[in-house]
């Protein structure tokens, strides 16, 4: 799937909701417990269930992939299964230290 800027995208398993803030330029699988996430307006799939490991997606939190650079998501709407992009888990993006004040 070609990901941009701005797509928003939901899970075919759980409530989880995410915008695409960050994308490289080549085609990616963004997936949701197991599976494959969908366009906001798309139905999804009848008869699957959450598959795979990893911890819940947060709400409000940005996402990154540590083997793939250019790629970061913010999750807009909370869920219970993890996030993977390319059979990769996703992590929480860690936050800029901010400078001394000393």
């Amino acid at each position: 799937m070609s990901l941009k800027p701005g797509t928003r995208l939901k899970s075919q398993v759980d409530s989880t909701e995410v915008i695409v803030v960050r994308a490289p330029a080549e085609d990616l699988t963004l997936c949701c417990g197991g599976h494959p996430m969908i366009d906001l307006a798309a139905e999804p799939s009848s008869g699957l269930a959450a598959a795979g490991e990893g911890r819940p997606a947060l709400l409000g939190k940005r996402y990154t992939a540590a083997d793939l650079d250019g790629l970061e998501i913010l999750v807009t709407r909370a869920g219970s299964t993890g996030l993977t992009v390319d059979g990769v888990p996703m992590e929480v993006k860690a936050a800029k230290p901010l400078p001394s004040s000393d």
